[in-house]
């Protein structure tokens, strides 16, 4: 896959992972990983990426005697995660285009 159309989408990922509640980064990797499988320096590379570009806040609380990290959508965020979804629709038409061959043999093929 192209390497700027899987950033995009792992962004949207991990923006769609906190959506309707904050959350912190091993969390996100669990709610990502029946998805999609990413790594904790690829997910602190795209939350540090988001938070530059307005689409997330951070705060710091304490958790067990620990600091953790917790990150919040902001309204840009909702914004972006919406976009993708429109986007999304005519990347999908895209697809059934390409794929429409595809398709097309495999409704003629004959199973025994």
């Amino acid at each position: 896959m192209d390497a700027q159309l899987k950033r995009g989408i792992l962004d949207v990922c991990v923006l769609a992972a906190i959506k309707n509640e904050d959350s912190y980064g091993y969390k996100i990797i669990k709610d990502l990983a029946p998805y999609v499988e990413l790594s904790e320096s690829t997910l602190y590379t795209i939350l540090k990426r988001l938070e530059s570009g307005g689409l997330l806040t951070v705060r710091t609380a304490e958790h067990d005697g620990r600091l953790r990290k917790y990150y919040h959508i902001t309204e840009a965020g909702v914004g972006r995660v919406e976009e993708f979804k429109e986007e999304w629709k005519e990347v999908n038409l895209i697809y059934q285009f390409i794929t429409k061959e595809d398709m097309e043999d495999d409704s003629k093929r004959v199973y025994i």
